[in-house]
């Protein structure tokens, strides 16, 4: 599938076959993909996002399931958002922390967490015999404008303090994107997820972007229900984002 009709400007989208879902393992997907191969990629990537797309190494792509439209792309404005009594509670709990924002490069450390938490959240699942090579292949792109949003304990004596948390976040001129984010299970009731996306909305917000994408929202799926409490929310119904209505995105 050919977009625009200069074979010099299309954008060239595939259709992935018929394979296992990744939340509903009873249900077949499929997906669309852009040409992983076209090296405007990086220059595609914001509008992409604002088309539903999300990032999984250097792939960009967007569920198009015949028979299931559970999968619904998220953003939050940030300039707009204004964290609930809960999730002020959340920052409060953490504000012992340090958070820094460093180059997403490999290092022992953050393979090291990112296995435990596989091994925790999803044991059996298959992703939890990731290798550090899929580890960099999974979060790391070639092309992309990626970052690692550290979370440390307080320091010692000098040094930097346990690595306990980090998300991975794609930065563009259009916003932010929540590519992915472990943290360690034993400091699981600090709510380090939530945590998380606060801190991302905070550095959207500092520098002038106006969203911070959340990937996928999917109806009736318990893992993914979090990101409704967000708000405000927009949802991408294929065509444009409207204000996030939970009785009717995913049908």
């Amino acid at each position: 599938m050919a977009i625009h009709g200069d074979r010099d400007d299309e954008l060239r989208l595939f259709q992935t076959g018929e394979h296992p879902c990744g939340y509903w393992p009873e249900r077949i997907a499929r997906d669309l993909v852009l040409d992983p191969h076209d090296r405007r990629l990086g220059g595609l990537y914001p509008m992409a996002l604002s088309w539903g797309f999300r990032r999984s190494g250097d792939l960009v792509y967007r569920p198009h399931c015949a028979q299931c439209h559970a999968c619904v792309a998220v953003r939050i404005p940030v300039q707009r958002f204004a964290p609930d009594r809960s999730q002020r509670r959340c920052v409060a709990r953490n504000a012992d922390l340090e958070v820094r924002i460093t180059a997403a490069a490999p290092r022992e450390e953050l393979f090291t967490l990112y296995h435990r938490y596989l091994a925790h959240r999803h044991a059996n699942g298959g992703m939890d015999t990731h290798g550090p090579h899929e580890f960099e292949q999974f979060l790391i792109g070639s092309w992309s404008r990626t970052r690692f949003l550290e979370i440390r304990l307080p320091p010692p004596q000098g040094g930097p303090g346990e690595l306990i948390g980090v998300a991975v976040t794609d930065v563009t001129d259009q916003g932010l994107s929540a590519v992915y984010t472990f943290f360690d299970p034993d400091h699981a009731q600090r709510g380090l997820g939530t945590f998380a996306i606060l801190q991302q909305v905070a550095w959207a917000q500092r520098e002038s972007l106006p969203h911070l994408y959340l990937g996928y929202w999917i109806r009736d799926h318990l893992k993914m229900d979090y990101k409704r409490r967000f708000r405000p929310l927009e949802a991408y119904d294929g065509r444009r984002w409207n204000e996030f209505d939970g009785e009717l995105a995913g049908r």
